[in-house]
This record gives structure tokens, sequence and C-alpha cells, in this order.
């Protein structure tokens, strides 16, 4: 992969920080924590006055309970730092409209049609895209057997959804022989 080189002086204007982080409860229930940060590492002139540098623009928290199914059971929202105090964080709490969804089964699209554009809040709406993959990544070899090996296992989630696991490629043939289906002679992977 070619990555481009960064500049020899180059100065940090904006960072944003995406932390996401699931817990498992004692009740067989997990909960996930999706924050965004925003920080300028200058002052910033607000509708609300002057924020200092490196004082947020944004944080939020998103908070969803999943079940080993990975079904919303909870989800709220709450906006500690925001450009519109008073509006932003107005939009009641539209992420309970997240209930009921399944993360591996079209989230992201429902996502849209529950909470997109004027229904909720654009940094938050982004940030819940992210979760399908950090939980999946949280569940992997815990709740979800990723190696398929047992006696009538199905083939791991992960084969066919990204190049590197691809069914005729080199890692599932080495590290999934069991999955392994090489390409159709004269198709070549």
């Amino acid at each position: 992969m070619t990555l481009p080189q960064a500049a020899a002086h180059r100065q940090l204007k904006h960072r944003r920080q995406i932390d996401l982080q699931v817990f498992a409860r004692g009740d067989g229930l997990w909960e996930v924590d999706a924050m965004l940060t925003d920080i300028k590492t200058r002052d910033a002139h607000m509708v609300d006055g002057l924020r200092p540098a490196g004082t947020p623009i944004h944080d939020m928290l998103l908070r969803l309970v999943v079940n080993e199914k990975l079904d919303i059971v909870e989800a709220g929202s709450e906006t500690r730092w925001m450009p519109y105090n008073g509006q932003c964080n107005e939009h009641g709490d539209a992420y309970t409209a997240l209930v009921g969804l399944n993360l591996l089964k079209d989230f992201r699209k429902a996502l849209r049609q529950r909470v997109g554009g004027v229904l909720g809040c654009t940094h938050i709406t982004e940030l819940a895209q992210t979760l399908p993959t950090a939980v999946v990544q949280a569940f992997a070899g815990e709740v979800i057997d990723t190696r398929g090996t047992a006696e009538g296992a199905r083939q791991p989630f992960q084969i066919d959804r990204c190049h590197a696991l691809r069914s005729d490629g080199e890692t599932v043939r080495l590290h999934y022989p069991r999955w392994y289906r090489p390409a159709p002679a004269g198709n070549p992977s």
C-alpha cells in the first residue's frame, strides 16, 4: 500500500477522536459506548463565545445495550459539548429509535431511515455507522465462532467480507482450510 508522505512542516489544526468500548455485563447483555470528540488546536469563536484551544467543540456519547445476537435492546445518547448549546442537544433522544435493530442486518440503512438527516445529530449518526464491526470484534472468539472448526459449524462470517479473506485466496487456504474454495479453472483470483 502506498501512503502519501507527511509534509516535513505541517501543523495540527483539528483532531477528531472516536473511541468505541464494549463491555460484557453480568446479565448476558453487552454495553457499547461510542464517543466522538472534536478539538481545535486554536481558540474558536463559537456562537456562545470563545472556546479556548483544547476545549471540545463536540463531545458526544452514544450507548447501546445489545444481546449476543447483536439485537439492540436499549439505546440513548448524550451531548456534552456542542457548537449550539440548547439546540444540538434538543433531539429528544432520537437514538432510542435504534432499539429493535440488529447490528448485522441492514443496520446502516435502518440507521439512516430512523435518525438520518434532521431526525438526529449528524455526528452521532455518523458515529453509529462504525458500531457493527466494532461489536463484532468484541464478540469474536467469545460469542462468535471466528474459526469455524467445530463439527457442524457454519462458515465464519468474516470469509468473503474483505479482499484478504476471499474464500479462494491464500489466507483462507492457509488459515481456514475447511472453508477454502479454489477459483474455478480459467477464472484466476
